[in-house]
């Protein structure tokens, strides 16, 4: 009896572990997901100081308690239309990687998901959705929603990223 409920508890630590804890945000009326690890913190819009001679998709930066991050734009960046600020639009402040902070404007930010990792799939090797494959690390559907899962290390390149650093 002891021994079953020790399995039991094995069992269930184990699929807890299997859970990805992911922060979901809209854009261009799709589902999007980023690792709640790579997620330092969630902002309202404010006002963004645009940096000369920066890409297209670099609306500025932002000095967030004496930091200063650069804000990307990602419907630019996934070569979508543009959509003015909305009372819903927030700026996720994520780390890229190699101490890179960056701010993303995204269209609203819906809540964190649990989903079981076993339930993302690979990419299709054709578009998903509305931006490049290459972008995204898997799709999963979580109650009823396909919710497309983005690889932000593939999201710019080395050069995009080097002037992202001198952006800040």
């Amino acid at each position: 009896m002891l021994n079953q409920s020790a399995t039991a508890n094995r069992n269930k630590t184990e699929s807890l572990a299997q859970l990805q804890q992911l922060v979901t945000f809209e854009l261009y009326g799709e589902v999007f997901a980023l690792p709640i690890l790579d997620v330092r913190e969630i902002i309202r819009m404010t006002t963004i100081t645009p940096v000369p001679q920066a890409p297209g998709f670099v609306e500025g930066v932002i000095n967030l308690r004496g930091q200063i991050i650069p804000v990307v734009d990602l419907r630019k960046r996934f070569g979508l239309s543009s959509q003015a600020a909305t009372d819903d639009s927030r700026i996720i402040v994520a780390e890229l990687g190699a101490g890179l902070v960056l701010g993303m404007i995204v269209d609203a930010v819906r809540e964190v998901e649990r989903i079981p990792s076993d339930t993302i799939n690979p990419p299709p090797s054709l578009v998903a959705g509305s931006i490049g494959s290459e972008y995204i690390k898997g799709i999963s559907n979580h109650e009823d929603k396909m919710i497309v899962h983005i690889d932000m290390r593939k999201v710019f390149n080395t050069e995009e990223i080097k002037a992202l650093e001198r952006a800040a």
